[in-house]
């Protein structure tokens, strides 16, 4: 039985959900938050929804008008302070994506909503520059893609991001992204004229080489080789740009953690680091289901070296444990990816992003200095 609810298409919720096409996951329970469970029963008095099975559920998106853009955090794990987040949701729909838990905060599902039901947040550009401008503010590196890509696809029609590396080039501030969205390269125009000032690096999100897996688990992202493609044009646009092995999936992907990291520097990458699989709150069950509809041969042995990872728990959200996990096995890919990253000469320090030159700048109106 299908039903509609909030205007989002909901689909069976059942250890046998139907795979939908183009999306990561069919399951969309209700937030955690939500203190209903509704079970839907047809009493023959009216007209069911009909839904086949396969069938494409489109993308709806909404706008949001942002009082604050900055996002500061003191997490240890992390190297950076703030970032900016232009989209809530995502609809490249990685089925392992760490950030599906924050859409239960908005009383939407991690699962199907996640990848969905969007947040756009157009004013974006113009709130990061009245925040930049003020007399208090501090400049530091700002990351941009640690929760949601900001060049997923809705991205390619609403250009937010391209309005805040505007805004950020304007005011010489230091930015970092995250991404494994080939719309990237649009601004290419942008992100070079950056780099000849220090003033951005790109992180390329790589998974897995594999076109077919990729596909199922990060259904609407860029293909691999596409991806693979991005850090070269990047590289020859003179813009400082790493490949990241996020995550690392045992039994999954991880044979394939020297063949990524080989290609990557071929193409021109200039770094790279590596994160193990997370799966926080939704995503393990999430994540679960996916294993078993599409490799049910090898549930047992992924989900038992999580577990080996994180003390018998599918996931430990303790600092300085939470990225990479312990034990025998997380040692054993650290040991692997150091190696080859000291192979590939990728152990070569990287030119610090500038915050000295940052400066607010003049606007219409503003009174000249005479020095």
């Amino acid at each position: 039985m299908f039903y509609f609810r909030s205007q989002m298409t909901q689909v069976p919720q059942s250890p046998h959900a139907p795979v939908i096409r183009a999306r990561a996951t069919a399951q969309n329970d209700p937030s955690r938050f939500d203190p209903y469970r509704r079970e839907v029963l047809d009493d023959g008095w009216l007209d069911t929804v009909e839904v086949e099975a396969g069938a494409p559920i489109r993308t709806s998106v909404r706008n949001e008008r942002a009082r604050r853009i900055l996002t500061k955090n003191q997490s240890p794990d992390i190297p950076f302070d703030r970032s900016i987040n232009p989209y809530r949701g995502c609809e490249h729909g990685c089925i392992y994506c760490f950030a599906r838990p924050t859409h239960a905060y908005l009383d939407m599902s991690p699962g199907l909503d996640f990848e969905t039901r969007l947040i756009a947040r157009p004013n974006a550009a113009e709130q990061l520059a009245r925040e930049l401008s003020a007399p208090r503010y501090r400049p530091a590196p700002i990351a941009i893609g640690t929760n949601t890509d900001p060049y997923q696809p809705v991205e390619r029609d609403r250009g937010i991001m391209r309005d805040i590396l505007q805004v950020l080039n304007d005011f010489n501030h230091p930015v970092t992204i995250t991404t494994k969205g080939a719309l990237i390269t649009r601004d290419i125009d942008i992100l070079a004229d950056m780099a000849t000032r220090d003033l951005v690096h790109v992180g390329v999100s790589v998974t897995t080489l594999d076109p077919v897996l990729s596909r199922k688990m990060e259904p609407r992202a860029a293909a691999p080789n596409r991806r693979i493609e991005v850090i070269g044009r990047l590289a020859d646009a003179g813009i400082p740009t790493r490949v990241m092995i996020a995550p690392v999936i045992p039994a999954l992907t991880d044979h394939e953690l020297e063949q990524i990291l080989a290609t990557a520097v071929q193409a021109g990458a200039t770094g790279a680091n590596w994160i193990m699989l997370r799966l926080p709150r939704e995503v393990a069950p999430l994540f679960q289901d996916w294993l078993n509809t599409h490799y049910p041969d090898r549930a047992g042995r992924v989900l038992g070296h999580i577990r080996d990872m994180h003390g018998g728990a599918l996931y430990e959200s303790a600092w300085g444990r939470r990225m990479q996990g312990q034990g025998a096995y997380a040692k054993l890919i650290g040991a692997r990816f150091k190696r080859a990253f000291t192979a590939l000469g990728l152990d070569q320090r990287s030119r610090p992003l500038r915050v000295h030159d940052f400066c607010v700048p003049p606007r219409v109106g503003d009174q000249l200095s005479l020095f």
